[in-house]
């Protein structure tokens, strides 16, 4: 049994008074522990499946199941808590918070999940150490390079050790060297964790990294390969 089961998982879209398809009748399953990408040029409907396995948008039709629960029984006040509990984050805009440092954007995460202040501060400095960035855990993102601000990403995803990391694109607003250097980054904090990671990208070096890939066009799966 998978991490991740969509069956036949239909979402649509009301765009004034017509009904948009983002995705007709996928049905795929991630394994734990997994480097998976989602993989298909712009429009596709990448992002989408990337927020239905994330708990931020419910299917118009079938089911998903995320760590054996089916999220669409789940009430709203559930869906937060699953998704605080168990998913990470990492975008291609980095979604630091400007006003906090990289310290404080990393124990952010724990400060909404109640954890105690002594334990915040040991989790926060580790996962900071991982991605190499304790000299600069007192910078905020504006005073960071685009490299630094996803790795500081990365470590605010890991930091309450969820059971999967979604990412979506994000090594686009990277230079290629850079770009190369995160992916070897998160594939290491991937092994290091156990966490499963599901990309959404169209990058050619990240999808040649991948242990899986699926590939979407025009909002149905297409091809899976291993």
């Amino acid at each position: 049994m998978g991490l991740v089961v969509l069956s036949q998982v239909d979402k649509s879209y009301r765009l004034d008074a017509v009904n948009v398809p983002a995705l007709v009748n996928v049905a795929l399953e991630i394994r734990a522990e997994r480097f998976t990408v989602i993989a298909g040029p712009s429009g596709s409907g990448k992002t989408t499946l990337l927020n239905l396995i994330g708990c931020i948008d419910a299917p118009s039709g079938g089911e998903v199941e995320i760590s054996g629960r089916n999220v669409g029984h789940l009430s709203d006040q559930e869906v937060s808590d699953f998704r605080a509990a168990k998913v990470g984050f990492i975008f291609q805009s980095f979604s630091l918070i400007p006003v906090l440092s990289a310290y404080e954007n990393v124990e952010y995460p724990l400060l909404l999940t109640g954890v105690a202040a002594k334990e915040r501060r040991r989790a926060t400095l580790q996962m900071l150490e991982a991605v190499g960035l304790t000299a600069q855990r007192r910078q905020r993102p504006n005073e960071l390079s685009g490299g630094q601000k996803q790795r500081v990403a990365i470590a605010r995803a890991l930091v309450k050790r969820p059971a999967i990391v979604l990412a979506d694109e994000p090594t686009a607003n990277l230079d290629s060297q850079t770009g190369a250097s995160i992916i070897q980054l998160m594939r290491r904090m991937q092994t290091e964790s156990s966490t499963t990671f599901i990309f959404a990208s169209h990058d050619d070096h990240l999808i040649s990294h991948a242990d899986e890939i699926f590939t979407i066009r025009d909002g149905e799966l297409v091809g899976n390969d291993k």
